[in-house]
């Protein structure tokens, strides 16, 4: 729609909206809604009549049992509202957005392998072959974003801006505090975009949470990716002005918008479950955009609920087979406060409002600086 609209923008000056991110981005959001909630429908009722229904642990809160039947693999229209209202808002000269959509598509690819498996064979595919692939294409992907992106600005004061290497990571809340990583970048960009995945998956184990917590943290980094790329907020904020970071807040709000979709159905009692197709694709969307804005750090305090589930289930292990006893009650992390007492329905409310708060105190950062 950018390149056949704004074309037409001297013959018809209200095409000459689509020049704008922010239209852009409110109009990818949309779209990946509507195209989520039409697809969603048409979607569950394919995915039951073929059977692709969720396995329940047996050793799970028993308030899980009743979940058992319902549909998986509902992800998949999620990454096609994302994938389709992305490429029709977004400006398709912009190299780095096929960097990200196909780095998302990666990921949903690998699980939509470990769900298949799941369905077909009875078992997923096992962890540390899932661990290689996602390895794999995400040492592809930052290997390719390095190059790209050689380098991003900084503005050092009010009369200099200089060039700092994109193997850099940049504090928060310190202004100018950027630490050049050199090559070493390359594993700390794959800790953060693999982590991520994984992060989302395990956080998905509830009706709504994941999808809710990932729409709060798509809609921060909105924010930063529409500052990073625009040169008089980055340089007024003190942030690295990164060029042609703008178009991913127009994949950041279809993200957002395809998941407000997919709520509309996941939200308690659930219909659809996203599935790894959903799970991986959206954190690995996620971790992505947080890579190329360079605000990878910020990402633990966004996505500090999947930062805790995660840690929830490496705690548990680690103390399992070191003292043979467990931290939680069951991990991750949302299963131990449900065995504690918490209603499904209040566990993910609350989640939900632990990641606005942390949404809210990484956007604060801006100002301190």
């Amino acid at each position: 729609m950018f390149h056949l609209l704004y074309l037409y923008k001297g013959d018809f000056i209200l095409f000459n909206v689509f020049k704008y991110i922010t239209f852009r981005s409110l109009g990818a959001g949309v779209t990946a809604f509507l195209i989520s909630i039409i697809l969603g429908g048409v979607f569950i009722r394919f995915l039951q009549k073929r059977q692709f229904k969720e396995s329940i642990r047996d050793d799970g809160p028993v308030s899980h049992h009743s979940k058992a039947g319902t549909p998986t693999m509902g992800g998949a229209f999620i990454v096609i509202a994302v994938l389709g209202s992305t490429l029709l808002w977004v400006n398709l000269t912009s190299l780095i957005i096929w960097y990200v959509l196909l780095f998302t598509l990666s990921y949903a690819l690998i699980g939509f392998i470990d769900d298949w498996l799941k369905f077909s064979k009875g078992r997923g595919m096992s962890g540390r072959l899932k661990l290689s692939l996602q390895l794999v294409f995400g040492f592809l992907f930052v290997l390719l974003v390095v190059s790209y992106m050689n380098s991003f600005s900084m503005v050092v004061s009010a009369e200099k801006v200089q060039n700092v290497p994109f193997t850099s990571v940049v504090l928060p809340f310190f202004k100018q505090a950027v630490v050049h990583m050199g090559w070493l970048y390359i594993i700390f960009a794959l800790i953060v975009v693999v982590g991520a995945s994984n992060g989302v998956n395990l956080t998905d184990g509830l009706d709504g949470l994941a999808i809710g917590s990932i729409a709060v943290a798509a809609a921060t980094y909105i924010i930063f990716a529409y500052l990073a790329g625009n040169v008089v907020f980055s340089s007024y904020l003190q942030i690295p002005n990164i060029q042609g970071a703008g178009e991913l807040a127009v994949f950041m709000a279809a993200v957002g918008g395809a998941c407000l979709g997919f709520l509309w159905y996941n939200s308690h009692p659930a219909e659809v479950f996203m599935g790894d197709v959903g799970s991986l694709a959206l954190g690995a969307a996620i971790g992505s955009v947080a890579l190329i804005t360079k605000q990878e750090l910020l990402l633990i305090i966004v996505g500090g609920i999947f930062v805790l589930e995660a840690m929830s289930v490496i705690i548990q292990v680690i103390s399992f087979k070191l003292t043979g006893k467990r931290v939680f009650k069951m991990a991750p992390l949302h299963h131990h406060f449900e065995l504690s007492g918490w209603s499904e329905s209040k566990v993910v409310i609350r989640f939900w409002i632990v990641s606005l708060v942390l949404a809210l105190c990484a956007l604060s950062t801006l100002k301190l600086r």
